[in-house]
Formats: C-alpha cells, structure tokens, sequence
C-alpha cells in the first residue's frame, strides 16, 4: 500500500493559523491586542523567533495591524485587499474567462434580487447620472471601462450586503479589465460599447419604474451578451483569463 509524504506545517505558520482561527471566531475582537511575543511563545511552547514570524505572517494577512506604539491589534481588513489577495490567488489558479463569467453572471443577478426594497430615488440618480456620462463619454470616442465599473459596484453597493460586495470584488478585478479586449477588438470596438450604453440605459428605467423582474431580465441580456462579444471577437473562453 503506498501513502503520500504528509506536509507538516512549520512552526510558525501553526502559530499564525492559532491566531487567525482565534479572530475569525471572535475570541480575539477587532481593536483588541494581541498577547506580547513572550506571551504567545509561553501559551504556544515555541519560541519567540517563532511567534514573530507567525505575527509577521498574520499582519501581511490583513488581520492584525500596528499601533503608534507597535503593538499589534486585531482590525477588520478592507474588502478591496481581500480581493487584491483573492484575485492574485485566482490568477495562480489560472480560471478562464468561462469561470469568471459563470460566477460574475450569478452574482450580477443575486445582486438584482437583493435590491428589492432598497430602490429608492437617490440610487436611481447615481445610475442615470452614470448612464449620461457614459453616453457623453461614447459621443466623444472615450473608454467608458471605469463607467461600466462603477454602474455594477453601485448596484452591488445599493445591496447593503457586504459577503456579496466580498465575494464580487475579486471576481470582478480580472473580469472586467476583459472589456479592454472588446473596445478594442476590430470585430466589437465599435458596437460592444454602444450595447451596455443600450443595457444600463435599460435596467435604470426599469428600476426607476421599481420593476425588479424587468431590471433582472435586462442583467441577464446584459451579461448573456458580454460573453456573446467575446465568442465573437474570437477570443478564447477557455484559456487563462491572465494569458
């Protein structure tokens, strides 16, 4: 019978594992300190080269942060860097274009759905005035990449959800630098920008007429027809969305 070589953690990634389960579980509160070194080298058994490099670790992580007075202390790390990290690790994984547009798709849609309720005049004005800068930015034969961004994170925003805006920000980092390739592809530079003008232009009047389903509807065209761009420009589905 064969068995695979176990991978044995090293010592200090063991200490930064401690200390990570013990704030995510809340045993150690945002704004709290951690233990001091020797603290930590006395609960754990190790030394405290060993505890330094785990806390060294941990605050690359995000987690922990120092204070003017270098102690560390527990801090909730901002979405955006989580997605920074999570996109990096995305990338390492080499996920297609396929992959990202799957998962983009789904979380577009669960984004219209946890709108109901949260529609108010505020937001619709956000989008109108996005989808007229977005017109005059066309007319003038500008990108319009950081528009398209910005209609989708005030949609995502509008949600009040935070797991959604998590879990969309590393998504959406390696999805939508992929319009970059539509505007410019000779097959869909001239129409792919005009159709998400038409799409957002849509989905605004839907939900200023607080019509969800017709908002939804359009997301799903909307999203259904970017993938539609790709495979018309001919650009690989399947291949590394970094390559």
């Amino acid at each position: 019978m064969n068995f695979t070589k176990l991978k044995v953690a090293r010592a200090y990634e063991a200490v930064q594992q401690a200390l990570e389960e013990a704030i995510l579980s809340g045993a150690l509160a945002p704004g709290e300190p951690l233990p001091t070194e020797t603290e930590l080298a006395e609960k754990f058994g190790v030394t405290r080269h060993t505890v330094r490099e785990g806390m060294r670790a941990l605050e690359q992580s995000g987690l922990v942060k120092r204070d003017a007075g270098r102690r560390l202390h527990v801090t909730r790390p901002k979405h955006d860097a989580l997605a920074t990290q999570n996109s990096r690790a995305l990338l390492m994984q080499q996920v297609s274009f396929r992959e990202i547009w799957e998962v983009a798709m789904q979380l577009e849609l669960l984004a219209m759905d946890l709108l109901e309720g949260r529609v108010d005049d505020a937001l619709v004005e956000k989008l109108q005035a996005n989808v007229t800068a977005m017109a005059e930015a066309l007319d003038k034969g500008e990108t319009i990449s950081d528009l398209d961004v910005e209609f989708h994170a005030l949609l995502a925003h509008a949600t009040g959800n935070r797991v959604l805006l998590m879990s969309r920000e590393p998504v959406s980092l390696l999805f939508y630098p992929s319009l970059d390739r539509l505007f410019t592809h000779p097959k869909t530079r001239d129409r792919s920008p005009w159709r998400i003008l038409e799409a957002h232009r849509a989905i605004v009047e839907a939900l200023a007429r607080r019509d969800l389903a017709g908002a939804k509807l359009w997301m799903e065209r909307h999203m259904a027809d970017f993938r539609r761009g790709y495979e018309h420009a001919g650009l690989p589905l399947d291949a590394p969305i970094g390559g």
